[in-house]
């Protein structure tokens, strides 16, 4: 079953789970599965015209996802997600 990693600065929803198991399909669906069993998680992720925020970045297995498809990638089997903030410093 696919599994969705999410960062402690995310974890709020998720009352401090960092790991949630979903169904899978692709991307977007995994988030959604994430947002039905803890509410608000997703908005911290997409915006209200379903776009990837621009803070954040998306991993499938380790990779980084191009922003323009990350939502549709698909997603199976063992898979893992990943949904980091990008950090800026300086």
């Amino acid at each position: 079953m696919p599994t969705v990693l999410i960062p402690p600065p995310y974890r709020g929803p998720t009352q401090g789970t960092g790991e949630v198991e979903v169904e899978g399909g692709d991307v977007l669906g995994s988030l959604e599965d994430v947002d039905r069993k803890f509410p608000g998680f997703l908005a911290q992720v997409v915006n209200e015209d379903g776009a990837v925020l621009p803070f954040v970045k998306l991993f499938k297995n380790g990779d980084q996802l191009d922003v323009a498809e990350a939502l549709r990638t698909p997603v199976g089997g063992d898979d893992e997600i990943e949904v980091l903030a990008a950090i800026a410093g300086g």
